[in-house]
């Protein structure tokens, strides 16, 4: 045993003096310029080290420096600059003359990816062959170079296209290892914070360096983010997944494959590409297994009556985004303008506004302004709708033209998730051509215009009975009697009118509905800004009458005007039951003076009846 204590001390002497010389007799900054050729002979980029170079012998043999920046060919500014950096070296390649970089690690490091930091490439310069980007240059120094691994710590990437706006992703953490054939693994993670909303962001991921700088490729094993903040739902968005990312740089094109993401309760699978040319060109085709709008959109207004409410209390539920300065005058949807697109979307089921749809299917294109959707199509309940149109930005005032399609839809779904307070159920079928300026709930109801043809089957308007009404008045005014009813709603089986909106106004004509009890026609209008009412209609009660005779079949042939006006949910009536009553008995009472004064024309008395008469 001592014999073997013996051993291991020496050979611990043995190591701790030979680093202790080599510490001693290789001074660092002998790499200096070393490093700087080596690295632009391999990339291009410009090293640059401040201060002198120092060794750091615990817990790893390591070169330390002050600041660095690393600038591309031609560029302005640095792509990386840091407030130092640190170099882990291995010991024994240092005594053959290699000087092989097991990690650099940046702290404070800023990032910058923006115009001013590309390379800019001469118009004479030569093109370099593409077979090996990264060759391993000889050297003439009898020293050899090398780095496996990079870790970055508490940084900062700033990220700009062209003159878009900025994008600063802060607290950055990424460490990178790769072997002899630039095949590596990357851990990253960090926070972006913008227009009071913060995303934090981690991934892991299998990187392919071997074709850099014409192809790098990232197989994205664990992605996980959190996004919160204003305009968002109030407990934020959750989400997961994984993905293949490829950049080209020759086309300069990011596609991102396999797309396998969770948002909350909502899930996606599919591909994407865009192009980063001048205006940058996207390409969609996306399949939702769920798609729950509600738990990625802010909380909707309640109705636009009670839009001072609704504000106050959306504002107690989630933050709004402020209204930035400078895009004050700019018009709506002004995004839409610097890109095109190309859209494919499927979902299986889609919930939003409390309303669930299932086989949805989108097919859109925008054009740098010009939206155009072809198809946006899907079921709901039994009944199927359609909606294409297009939205044009391109000029400083936007507008929007739909022909919407529905086919055997509730209207009672609908009427509450717009939340419009119209006691009706039915099945709705509408085909019809609006248009309008911005595509939202309260810009349909104050400045959107159209017309439509608009049939509803099986339907029920709770509040008002009209052949209630009608009855009751008739037994107040007469001796005719009707069964009793104690439904408080108006069913028809069948019921059509010509719709017509013109900022606010929702005029109803031609409107004709029948049913086993009623027949009615009439006019009407609505006013979705006040939610108010002012219909006139003309009821024709067919049943429900208790008995028979002269009174009742005049009754069934005989439209009784009915006024319905008011709010939507305290609806005033009129009837003019009375006057039809009293006219009837008038033209009765005629008759029967004239049958008599027929009957009797030949004497006096009949002469002067018959005169009475004429003179009526």
């Amino acid at each position: 045993m001592r014999r073997v204590l013996t051993t291991l001390m020496i050979l611990l002497v043995v190591l701790v003096a030979g680093l202790s010389a080599l510490v001693l007799l290789v001074n660092p900054n002998d790499f200096r310029t070393y490093m700087v050729r080596q690295v632009e002979a391999r990339s291009g980029y410009e090293l640059k080290l401040d201060g002198p170079l120092r060794w750091h012998v615990w817990p790893q043999l390591s070169i330390l420096s002050g600041r660095m920046s690393l600038t591309a060919p031609g560029a302005s500014q640095p792509l990386v600059s840091a407030d130092n950096m640190r170099l882990d070296v291995a010991l024994i390649p240092l005594l053959s003359h290699q000087l092989q970089v097991d990690q650099v690690m940046l702290k404070g490091a800023v990032i910058q990816l923006t115009p001013q930091t590309e390379a800019v490439r001469q118009a004479d310069a030569p093109v370099a062959p593409r077979e090996n980007t990264l060759p391993d240059v000889p050297s003439d120094t009898g020293w050899s170079f090398d780095i496996g691994n990079l870790k970055v710590a508490d940084s900062v990437l700033v990220f700009q296209h062209e003159d878009d706006e900025q994008i600063t992703v802060r607290n950055i953490n990424l460490k990178m290892e790769q072997d002899a054939n630039h095949i590596g693994t990357m851990e990253f993670s960090g926070r972006v914070n913008r227009d009071q909303r913060d995303l934090t962001l981690s991934l892991n991921a299998n990187v392919n360096a071997s074709d850099y700088p014409h192809q790098l490729t990232a197989d994205i094993q664990q992605l996980n983010w959190q996004l919160s903040g204003a305009d968002l739902p109030t407990k934020g968005i959750v989400g997961q997944g994984t993905l293949q990312a490829v950049w080209r740089e020759e086309q300069k094109q990011l596609a991102l494959n396999n797309l396998n993401l969770q948002a909350n309760d909502s899930s996606l699978k599919g591909q994407a590409s865009v192009s980063l040319e001048e205006k940058p060109k996207w390409v969609f085709d996306l399949q939702f297994d769920k798609l729950n709008l509600e738990n990625l959109l802010p909380p909707q207004p309640i109705s636009a009556a009670d839009s001072d409410v609704a504000q106050t209390g959306q504002s107690q539920m989630a933050q709004s985004r402020p209204v930035i300065s400078s895009n004050l005058e700019q018009p709506d949807y002004n995004g839409l303008r610097g890109f095109t697109a190309d859209i494919l979307l499927k979902a299986n089921s889609v919930r939003w506004r409390g309303i669930d749809f299932t086989d949805v299917s989108s097919q859109m294109f925008n054009h740098n302004g010009l939206l155009v959707i072809s198809e946006l199509s899907g079921k709901m309940g039994a009944g199927h709708l359609s909606l294409p149109g297009t939205l044009d930005v391109r000029k400083d005032i936007s507008s929007a033209e739909f022909q919407p399609r529905l086919e055997n839809v509730e209207i009672g779904t609908i009427l509450k998730a717009f939340n419009y307070p119209i006691a009706l159920t039915g099945q709705l079928t509408l085909a019809g051509d609006f248009s309008g300026m911005k595509i939202d709930a309260d810009a349909f109801r104050h400045n959107w215009q159209g017309q439509a043809h608009v049939e509803l089957k099986d339907t029920r308007m709770e509040g008002l009975n009209f052949q209630q009404l009608v009855q009751q008045a008739v037994e107040r005014s007469s001796n005719v009697k009707a069964s009793e009813n104690y439904d408080s709603a108006t069913r028809l089986d069948s019921f059509t009118s010509q719709l017509t909106l013109e900022k606010g106004q929702l005029s109803l004509d031609d409107m004709q509905g029948t049913s086993s009890l009623l027949a009615l026609t009439g006019t009407g209008t609505l006013d979705l800004i006040k939610e108010t009412a002012d219909t006139r209609f003309n009821v024709r009660v067919l049943g429900g009458w208790k008995g028979e005779g002269e009174l009742v079949d005049f009754l069934k042939e005989t439209p009784i005007p009915l006024n319905v006006y008011g709010k939507w949910q305290a609806l005033n009536y009129s009837l003019q039951v009375d006057q039809i009553l009293r006219k009837h008995l008038q033209d009765e009472a005629k008759r029967r003076l004239n049958n008599w004064a027929d009957r009797n024309k030949d004497s006096q008395t009949g002469k002067d009846v018959k005169k009475l008469l004429d003179k009526l």
